[in-house]
């Protein structure tokens, strides 16, 4: 083969690669696809529903850092895929420490970011930028049961299927954030906050630009 025909080959398939991945980085902007940043409750909601995982602060009651703020990682979902309500449903056991802090306060903040999926990455957003969008939600931590139980159930087991191999023997219960504030910041400007009320009906699938 000659040097040209093999560095024709080789222009060629650098071309097909780049264009392919062009169209793997368009394709997962165009699913993770925010809301303008003045739709703040609608930003609020798309994030909740986004992520699949949230950093949840309590009041530790744990030596030796009593009475202080303690952050763990929890797994959580509003929803199934595309079928969010807002409410971020969570699958614990008593046996995990800052369970045992919410049994002693039930009161809990929430932390999520845009920066846990691809969005900020492929916008080229620091995870600290405030145009990588996050929320706080603050409120308290309810044990559900019933029907909510089942909804939560399945909300958790479609989005993180390893739950369901979890050992039986840890007494696994199903609960939800109670959320009486959000905090947003999606943007230059400072933090924005929603009320519950404006949060829940803020729409999740409402067609945007």
């Amino acid at each position: 083969m000659s040097a040209l025909l093999w560095a024709s080959c080789v222009l060629l398939l650098g071309l097909l690669f780049s264009s392919s991945s062009s169209s793997c980085r368009d394709r997962d902007r165009d699913r993770v696809r925010i809301p303008p940043h003045d739709h703040v409750a609608r930003v609020a909601r798309f994030v909740a529903h986004q992520v699949d995982w949230a950093s949840m602060a309590t009041v530790s009651t744990h030596e030796p850092v009593v009475g202080r703020p303690f952050s763990n990682v929890f797994s959580v979902s509003d929803g199934p895929e595309s079928s969010g309500t807002g409410v971020p449903y969570m699958y614990l056991t008593r046996m995990e420490i800052s369970v045992q802090d919410l049994q002693v306060n039930p009161e809990a903040s929430l932390s999520m970011s845009l920066a846990q999926t691809d969005f900020c990455r492929l916008q080229g957003f620091d995870p600290q930028s405030p145009l990588c969008a996050h929320i706080i939600l603050t409120g308290s931590v309810l044990e559900v049961k019933g029907l909510e139980a089942e909804f939560a159930k399945k909300s958790l087991f479609s989005r993180h299927p390893e739950m369901m191999e979890w050992p039986s023997d840890h007494n696994w219960f199903f609960c939800k954030f109670n959320i009486t504030q959000v905090w947003v910041l999606d943007y230059f400007g400072g933090v924005k906050t929603v009320s519950p009320e404006d949060y829940f009906l803020a729409s999740l699938h409402r067609k945007h630009h």
